[in-house]
């Protein structure tokens, strides 16, 4: 996997990590572009931590900011480096799949296709 696309899969992967983070996402997905003071005011974060994490969520690409009306700016989400990191999964994903199906075929062959009960212990 090229080296851009590992680092933008850890900045989102790091990004998703922080709980307060993932709620700032999922409001911005379901109510759509906000200001941090719009989201603060849904969440139960301060207005300066949700600055803070936004600055981090736009590092990452997760989110751009737009400005508004009034020098207000609002946050949208954006899907490109999710989309990398989805990515990303889905060839760990692929290259585990591999490994374990002939892991899987091979205890099949094995154990003869059926299960085996323990010995008593008595």
């Amino acid at each position: 996997m090229p080296p851009d696309v590992e680092a933008i899969a850890e900045q989102v992967f790091t990004a998703l990590a922080d709980p307060s983070r993932r709620a700032i996402l999922a409001a911005l997905a379901s109510g759509g572009p906000a200001t941090a003071t719009d989201l603060a005011d849904r969440l139960p974060i301060t207005r300066q931590a949700i600055a803070k994490h936004l600055a981090l969520l736009a590092e990452a690409g997760l989110v751009t900011a737009e400005p508004g009306e009034r020098r207000r700016v609002r946050y949208r989400l954006r899907s490109a480096p999710m989309q990398v990191a989805q990515q990303f999964l889905a060839a760990l994903a692929r290259d585990w799949d591999g490994p374990l199906a002939s892991l899987k075929d091979h205890l099949d062959r094995t154990a003869g296709g059926s299960a085996t009960t323990p010995p008593d212990e008595t």
